[in-house]
C-alpha cells in the first residue's frame, strides 16, 4: 500500500464516522450542546469539514470547496467564508444550525476533493515544504497527519455527543 493510498483510508475513516453520526439525526440534536455550552454535533462536523477543506486546499495549492462550489451561500451561516470555526465562542457555536443532510453533502464534497488530491500524492511529495512560517516548517506529511488526527478527535467527539442524546432519550 502506498503513502497516498494509507492517508485516503483514514480520512475515509472521517467520513464514515461522521455518516454513521449524522444518519437520522434531527434538527434539535444536531444543536444540541451538552450543559447547553459544549460543541453540538453540527458546529463539529462542520468545523471538521471546514479544516479539512481549508487545510488540504492550502497544501495542495488548490480551491476551497467552500467557497468554489457555494457551499458558503448554501449555509448562510454568519461568518467570514474564510472562518473554519476554529476559537469560536459559544455564541458563535451556538450560530450554526444547519441540516444534516446539507452537512453531509458538504463533507462528502470535501471528502471527494481530498480523494482526488490523495491520488496523486508520492513518497516524495509527503516532504514537500507546505508551511516555512513553522520551525521546523511544515512538510504535506505532517499537515496530513495533522489535519486526519485532528478530524478523528472531532468525529469521536460528535459521536460521542450523539451517544449522550440517544442515552438520555427515553
Amino acid at each position: 500500500m502506498l503513502s497516498g493510498e494509507v492517508l485516503a483510508d483514514g480520512f475515509g475513516r472521517i467520513r464514515e464516522v461522521v455518516r454513521s453520526v449524522l444518519d437520522g439525526l434531527d434538527p434539535q440534536g444536531l444543536a444540541h450542546r451538552p450543559s447547553g455550552v459544549g460543541n453540538s454535533v453540527g458546529w463539529l462536523v462542520w468545523h471538521l469539514a471546514r479544516v479539512q477543506d481549508d487545510h488540504l486546499a492550502d497544501a495542495f495549492d488548490a480551491d476551497q470547496v467552500w467557497t468554489s462550489q457555494g457551499w458558503v451561500e448554501r449555509f448562510g451561516l454568519p461568518f467570514d467564508p474564510t472562518d473554519t470555526g476554529y476559537g469560536h465562542d459559544g455564541d458563535q457555536v451556538a450560530a450554526v444550525q444547519v441540516d444534516g443532510q446539507l452537512l453531509l453533502a458538504y463533507l462528502e464534497a470535501v471528502h471527494a476533493r481530498t480523494a482526488e488530491h490523495l491520488s496523486a500524492v508520492t513518497d516524495e511529495d509527503l516532504d514537500r515544504v507546505v508551511d516555512a512560517s513553522y520551525d521546523p516548517p511544515v512538510t504535506l506529511g505532517v499537515r496530513l497527519v495533522s489535519v486526519l488526527s485532528d478530524d478523528l478527535q472531532h468525529a469521536g467527539q460528535a459521536a460521542y455527543v450523539r451517544g449522550l442524546l440517544t442515552s438520555t432519550a427515553g
